[in-house]
């Protein structure tokens, strides 16, 4: 990142703001709706993936601590608050998903940076073409659920960007006040995974710009927290449809530009 032009600085900026913003407001897409946009910045996928791992580390910890620390105590009937994040699920459902997470990473590190920015732009439009068509995956059995979270778990090793999968299961089988943080926990171990191989394999962290990055992704985190009642309300399909549209034509520019560089 050190040799870009001012005015992609700028931009890679704001596209860490919008990424903190997606993330703490949904509770999850900070890297599959800002990675297409930083690729048409840089097509060097492993030069945002250690950033975005770090930020996501920081964010979903405090977040969780945050939570946990104003749910602590007792109800009106006197029990004792179970916390924001549903442990014994997450333990079960990150047994399914381990191998195939390992897989992705090890993906990740061998294959060149144009096959893997091809892939990621492919997953991000197909994911797209489901919030366009307002058909968003989702589990109907115990086997597709297996299938959704193992697939997820690969596409997380890989880019990052399996979160549309998993929580096609997972959003199932939490109630409403327990998935966002449950989700939260599930990313920060993922994440921890793939950073551990970044580190192992010596890959350049960038972490000379997690100094002024860091604060572009707080803001939007801020701002993401601040909003996140009115985002939820907002989640309609004309929103999705939007958001689709808007996806699909920054993965579209962006496979044309892998596959006919110059």
């Amino acid at each position: 990142m050190s040799e870009l032009a001012l005015y992609q600085y700028v931009l890679v900026g704001l596209i860490f703001v919008w990424s903190g913003f997606v993330r703490s407001g949904l509770g999850f897409g900070g890297a599959v709706l800002s990675l297409p946009f930083l690729l048409l910045v840089l097509d060097e996928p492993l030069v945002f993936l250690p950033i975005i791992a770090v930020h996501l580390l920081v964010f979903s910890s405090l977040t969780i601590w945050m939570n946990n620390r104003k749910s602590s105590g007792t109800d009106e009937q006197g029990r004792t608050s179970a916390g924001t994040v549903d442990w014994r699920y997450l333990w079960r459902i990150l047994g399914i998903m381990i191998v195939p997470k390992l897989i992705g990473v090890f993906g990740l590190i061998t294959l060149p940076s144009d096959v893997m920015s091809t892939i990621i732009f492919a997953i991000v439009a197909l994911y797209s073409v489901s919030y366009i068509l307002d058909r968003p995956f989702r589990s109907g059995s115990r086997a597709v659920d297996t299938v959704f979270l193992m697939v997820g778990g690969y596409v997380s090793g890989t880019s990052l960007i399996g979160a549309p999968l998993i929580i096609a299961v997972v959003a199932q089988h939490l109630p409403r006040e327990r998935l966002r943080d449950t989700l939260f926990a599930l990313w920060f171990i993922l994440v921890a995974i793939k950073m551990a191989a970044f580190i192992w394999v010596g890959v350049d962290l960038q972490l000379i710009h997690h100094l002024w990055l860091l604060p572009c992704a707080a803001v939007g985190h801020v701002t993401g927290l601040y909003v996140h009642d009115r985002m939820l309300r907002a989640e309609t399909p004309v929103f999705f449809r939007v958001l689709g549209v808007v996806l699909l034509i920054v993965s579209s520019i962006g496979m044309i530009k892998v596959i006919f560089p110059g």
